[in-house]
């Protein structure tokens, strides 16, 4: 299938979810119709959809509408959202404490993505985070992902730098849990050291990781503790935003 076909069938799979909700429910004929596609080409593309639960037959033989994962990606959305908005003024506040770069962190597959950050006035680097995967056994969120199972390690660990730690029962994550954050130094790059906090959702799960991280220099293994009790504390602050009362 060429690249002008696979774009055409996403349009037209799209505006069937469009039609449906905008109607509530719709008939293969009815939607061949209103995109001016044969029955055929409706029926494979709903088959597809349905397939991924974006839309489900109704009680009425031969009715479509919207599926029960529509809802789901949706709420993950949302929720993501919601996360990135309402952490926002602790990171300010927590960047503007510490002094180094705060990101939030949450799991995608293997690793560990960042979907927004805050410098601090002392933050040097211009680098951006955000949106980026990392991996997570080199990373301080990453590991706090790992540690509170909202990821799992991966069968091989990369190394990074002479620091990366490459066999899980190395990471520490027992440790990580009894003491409440996790701390990298030198694992991802040589000259950054980071510390991170697990942030709950509602139903008390972690669901992402409250992020310092700065060069070695500043943000020395002296103050890994001190950096990760103000994380614990953000941390804490974030998962209450979203609902958790734990």
């Amino acid at each position: 299938m060429g690249n002008s076909t696979t774009v055409q069938s996403v349009d037209r799979a799209i505006a069937i979810l469009e039609i449906l909700a905008r109607d509530g429910a719709a008939r293969v004929t009815d939607l061949a119709a209103e995109l001016e596609v044969h029955k055929s080409t409706a029926f494979r593309l709903l088959a597809a959809l349905e397939q991924g639960g974006l839309v489900e037959q109704s009680g009425e033989r031969g009715r479509y509408r919207l599926g029960f994962g529509v809802v789901r990606l949706a709420g993950a959305a949302t929720a993501q959202l919601d996360l990135s908005g309402q952490s926002r003024p602790v990171c300010l506040r927590l960047a503007e404490e510490i002094g180094e770069t705060v990101n939030i962190a949450v799991p995608r597959g293997g690793d560990t993505v960042n979907i927004s950050q805050v410098r601090g006035p002392a933050a040097i680097s211009g680098h951006n985070w955000v949106g980026q995967r990392t991996p997570s056994h080199a990373t301080s969120s990453g590991k706090v992902l790992l540690a509170f199972g909202a990821l799992k390690p991966a069968a091989d660990l990369e190394r990074y730098t002479p620091h990366t730690i490459t066999t899980p029962e190395g990471l520490g994550l027992a440790e990580i849990r009894e003491r409440g954050w996790a701390a990298t130094v030198e694992e991802l790059e040589m000259g950054l050291n980071a510390v991170a906090a697990p942030v709950r959702g509602a139903d008390g799960s972690v669901v992402a990781a409250v992020s310092a991280s700065g060069p070695s220099y500043r943000l020395t293994p002296e103050r890994l503790p001190e950096v990760g009790a103000a994380l614990v504390a953000g941390a804490r602050e974030i998962s209450r935003r979203i609902g958790y009362y734990g």
